[in-house]
Parts: C-alpha cells; sequence; structure tokens
C-alpha cells in the first residue's frame, strides 16, 4: 500500500510486518532508487492514521480539486472489502485519508469484487458494495491484470478500481443510516425489495411500517433489490430517517437479536413441554 504525492519528496509504503518477506528486499530496493523519495513503514494498513502521514498544507477544501495526494493499493483480498467499507465511511465523515480533501484511491481488487463496485442499476453483479461506493465516488474499473502476472498466483484475476470522492454524496444521511438500509434490502437479494425493508422494523409493526417507508419513499415493493438505483435508495434512506427521527428508538432495533429472543423462546417452550 502506497501513498503518493505528485511532485513531492515523500511517498509512504506501508507493508504489514509479517507478510514482507521477499517482498523487503525490492521494496528496499525501490527506495534506494529514489532517495529520500521513500518512506517504508511497517504496519498494519487497517490500523494505520492516513492523517497523520503528511503535513497540513497539503489540505484542499473538498469543494477545490482533488489534492496532491493518491493512495494506490494492492489489496489482500481478506481485507480488501471492509477496508474499502471503511474508507468509504471516512469519505462520507471527511476524516481519515479524506481530511486532505478529495483524495482519490487506485486499489486492486479479486475482478468478482471490481465488477460488483462498478455494477449499473439491473446488472447480475448489483450488489450492497455497488450503491455504498457509487452513492459517495465517482468509480471506475480502469482494467484487469491476469492472475499469472502476480507472485504467488492468484486463482482468479484481478481488476484495478479507481475512486473519486464526489463533492456532494447522492444520499444525504449518516453513512451508518444508508449502510443499515442498503445492508437490510440486499440481505434477500434474490427476493422482492419489500422483503429487505420489512427487517428494519420489530415484528409486530413489520408489515406497517414497511409499507409506510415504501409509501414514502415511492418505491415499487416488487422491485428486486438490483434493479433499485441511488435515487430509489436516496429515497428509501430519506423516508427511513424520518421515520427514526419520529420513533427515537427504532434505529436501534436488530432483526438478527429479535429473531435470536424469538427462537430462544421457543426453546424454553418446547423444554417446558
Amino acid at each position: 500500500m502506497s501513498m503518493n504525492i505528485p511532485g513531492k519528496q515523500q511517498f509512504p509504503l506501508i507493508q504489514k510486518a509479517e507478510n514482507v518477506g521477499f517482498q523487503l528486499s525490492s521494496i528496499e530496493m525501490l527506495s534506494e532508487a529514489v532517495p529520500g523519495k521513500v518512506h517504508i513503514v511497517h504496519g498494519d494498513i487497517l490500523t494505520y492514521k492516513m492523517e497523520r502521514a503528511f503535513p497540513k498544507h497539503l489540505q484542499k477544501k473538498w469543494e477545490d480539486d482533488p489534492p496532491n495526494v493518491h493512495i494506490i493499493g494492492n489489496l489482500p483480498f481478506s481485507v480488501s472489502t471492509p477496508l474499502i467499507i471503511r474508507w468509504l465511511e471516512n469519505v462520507s465523515n471527511r476524516d481519515g485519508p479524506f481530511v486532505y480533501g478529495r483524495t482519490q484511491m487506485t486499489l486492486t481488487f479479486q475482478k468478482e469484487v471490481a465488477e460488483r463496485l462498478t455494477a449499473t442499476t439491473g446488472s447480475k453483479q448489483r450488489s450492497r458494495l455497488s450503491i455504498m461506493s457509487q452513492y459517495l465516488c465517482t468509480v471506475q474499473n480502469r482494467f484487469t491484470i491476469p492472475g499469472r502476472a502476480f507472485v504467488p498466483k492468484p486463482e482468479v484475476d484481478v481488476s484495478v478500481v479507481h475512486f473519486t470522492p464526489l463533492v456532494q454524496p447522492k444520499i444525504q444521511q449518516p453513512f451508518k443510516l444508508v449502510e443499515r438500509v442498503v445492508k437490510s434490502v440486499f440481505q434477500f437479494r434474490r427476493k422482492y425489495c419489500c422483503r429487505g425493508v420489512e427487517i428494519l422494523f420489530p415484528e409486530a409493526e413489520r408489515l406497517e411500517k414497511s409499507e409506510q417507508m415504501l409509501m414514502l419513499a415511492d418505491v415499487d415493493p416488487t422491485l428486486r433489490p438490483a434493479q433499485l438505483s441511488i435515487l430509489h435508495f436516496k429515497n428509501l434512506c430519506d423516508a427511513y430517517r424520518k421515520m427514526c427521527d419520529e420513533d427515537t428508538n427504532l434505529f436501534s432495533y436488530n432483526y438478527r437479536e429479535e429473531l435470536k429472543q424469538k427462537k430462544a423462546r421457543k426453546k424454553r417452550i418446547l423444554g417446558a413441554v
């Protein structure tokens, strides 16, 4: 993982300590090839504080062009999804590496993940990642690298995806709220979208509240999740926010916890018989 400042002398390279192995010598060779321009950090990209990596004078206003800071990363498949979700939350909050402004990212993903990140409305790859990335960024699948180009060779091809944060997100709601709505809708991706909306509400009022939310959002309940556009999700999030404002306990509701408690009660009843 690297963070590049075009035209500047600073080029931090972040490499997890236990994974350096054969890569260490090549990284050190790169550092020696450009003296004073490469700074090697042995650490974990999941915990590295990027907001402290560069001087404050590099910061730009969010409305300006992207700053001269660029995140470039060959991401391990095991952390690519949680890491991009974390960075997207940083984009939403304008913190982390985005304290410098609309920092651009060029990252590698397993080809199938890249296809989900860039999937259009109605495509079979449309997913939670599609919505979460595209409501905050312009996302482009630049090109694919065959697996044979890597050592050791992965079993899948790799795609390079470019992200540029938008000046204004397409959904003007807190990241956690958007994430909850999108995650719930795609929980049942093969069913009508109303099924995912339902689990945002306690069982006792599920049908009534889900119908109310869909009506407020003007969303056809028989659409499949992959058929929903960013505008559909914007309307759903706005409607859910309105309902959360009216019922302050709603956002803390947990569908899985209620399901778990229901199963536990049923088990106790059967055990008492």
